[in-house]
């Protein structure tokens, strides 16, 4: 995933869990289970493969269901499998399936799409064979299922640079800002990772900023109990790069809670706000008066004191700016500085 700085290097910690099938929700019985291990621990693996992708086009839809749900399960389990099943053909007729009026249809096409692209070989024949749009789609009617594994599956395939775009102007950033805000525990993890993605480019910042983003991020840097700070204010972070972000922010109230876990979240949580603050700060000087009435310079005291080499250099810089707050901006001093 794309980083916006070396700030960011604790991110694929915070983010690694979107990477896979986890639903407890997928139902197979033990023994279709075992005898699917069982054929493909046989000589006759890529025979159960090349028949399961040609069930794919029957014209029984019970029989499409069956086909995509052993898919599925074989990408899910058995990761040498993945790329066995794309060159068996499996990728343009799963994709079919994801724009099916059969919720369960289009929930395993997902998901398969989602557990094939996890082999980095897969992502871009996936991307180039149109699955984009219909993934985009899931995540606007699918099941809940669907939707957040469509989220995933649309993460994998934008860590190919080009495709952020392309999935922007498709339309997933604001069907994700929903999914954030109003999903379950589960999938405001899966939106935050994938916007965190997406959002390495400008682009994509604005129509998140556009999609009312900041709200739900802000609510959910404020609730401790969440097990989403660290997620929310990663995504945060990038947002406030562009002036959009900084104005959103603002008016959302996001200050005060930055300032709240300088001085109450965990060691990476107060790195990732004091980061994001010095941002805010650097450029303007009615930020910095609001960041220091929200009490901010005691907790960066404490910070600049006890932390990182990396989080005390930002400590001590913001302490800096919020101490001279008539001095106007960076530049400006800067430019006084040289005269």
């Amino acid at each position: 995933m794309g980083q916006s700085s070396g700030d960011h290097s604790d991110y694929s910690a915070t983010f690694s869990d979107c990477n896979s099938d986890r639903s407890g929700e997928f139902l197979t019985t033990s023994s279709q289970s075992r005898r699917l291990r069982v054929a493909c621990a046989a000589d006759n693996c890529d025979d159960l493969i090349y028949q399961l992708v040609s069930d794919l086009d029957s014209c029984s839809i019970d029989e499409q269901k069956q086909a995509a749900m052993e898919i599925r399960l074989l990408a899910k389990n058995q990761p040498e499998n993945r790329l066995k099943i794309a060159r068996a053909g499996a990728i343009k007729p799963l994709i079919s399936l994801i724009s099916s009026s059969d919720a369960q249809l289009q929930e395993n096409g997902v998901t398969a799409i989602l557990n094939l692209s996890l082999c980095d070989e897969n992502k871009e024949p996936i991307a180039s064979s149109g699955a984009i749009k219909p993934l985009v789609r899931a995540l606007k009617t699918g099941t809940s299922t669907a939707k957040e594994n469509a989220a995933c599956a649309l993460l994998r395939i934008s860590q190919i640079e080009e495709n952020k775009i392309v999935i922007g102007m498709a339309g997933a950033i604001p069907l994700l800002v929903n999914l954030l805000q109003y999903g379950s525990i589960r999938g405001k993890k899966d939106a935050s990772t994938a916007l965190y993605s997406l959002c390495s480019v400008k682009e994509n910042k604005i129509r998140a900023i556009q999609a009312g983003i900041m709200k739900p991020l802000v609510e959910l840097m404020a609730d401790f109990g969440s097990n989403m700070v660290d997620k929310a204010a990663y995504v945060l972070s990038l947002l406030v790069s562009v002036s959009e972000g900084r104005t959103s922010l603002v008016e959302e109230d996001g200050i005060p809670v930055l300032v709240e876990i300088l001085e109450d979240g965990s060691q990476r949580q107060k790195e990732i706000a004091v980061a994001t603050l010095l941002q805010i700060c650097e450029d303007s000087l009615a930020y910095r008066n609001m960041v220091a009435r929200e009490g901010a310079i005691p907790p960066l005291v404490a910070l600049s004191q006890s932390s990182s080499s990396r989080a005390k250099q930002k400590a001590e810089a913001l302490i800096d700016l919020l101490r001279q707050p008539r001095s106007g901006n960076l530049a400006a001093r800067t430019s006084d500085a040289s005269v």
